[in-house]
């Protein structure tokens, strides 16, 4: 894998939405430069980036061709039910099927207990051996 990744944090606006088009040629330009790695989370850009990773992406790209992350975040489920669920609906809004990279998001000393009430580390290892994630870690947002 190239070191570079394709971030879709921060998307690019037409009036309030989000540029689709524009997307779709940033997506397209990365892949033809020979990058692969793709990035979005459950949360982002207001809960629209997994549907423009979709839509810019998934949709218009072999799912061979490049790798895609998303991510959990425990701060925003009330309930383990709730947490798993983000999964649930990050493969509905994405249609990718499965994902490369599953993160356990945002890890701090305030979450971490959640993370391990909830029972997330093996609900995370339980998708894998299902195959509906490839590879699973987390990243870290402590100081």
């Amino acid at each position: 894998m190239k070191k570079l990744g394709f971030g879709l944090m921060r998307l690019p606006k037409k009036g309030p939405f989000t540029d689709i088009e524009q997307v779709k040629d940033m997506v397209d330009m990365f892949l033809d430069a020979g990058f692969t790695y793709f990035d979005t989370a459950w949360m982002y850009c207001g809960f629209k980036s997994e549907n423009a990773a979709k839509e810019a992406l998934v949709d218009r790209h072999n799912r061979d061709e490049y790798t895609l992350a998303t991510k959990l975040n425990v701060n925003v489920a009330p309930t383990k039910k709730a947490a798993e669920k983000q999964l649930e609906t990050s493969l509905a809004r994405t249609g990718a099927g499965y994902f490369d990279y599953y993160l356990l998001h945002a890890i701090m000393d305030d979450n971490y207990d959640k993370y391990v009430k909830f029972g997330l580390w093996d609900f995370a290892a339980s998708q894998k051996q299902k195959g509906i994630l490839k590879n699973i870690g987390f990243s870290f947002h402590s100081g």
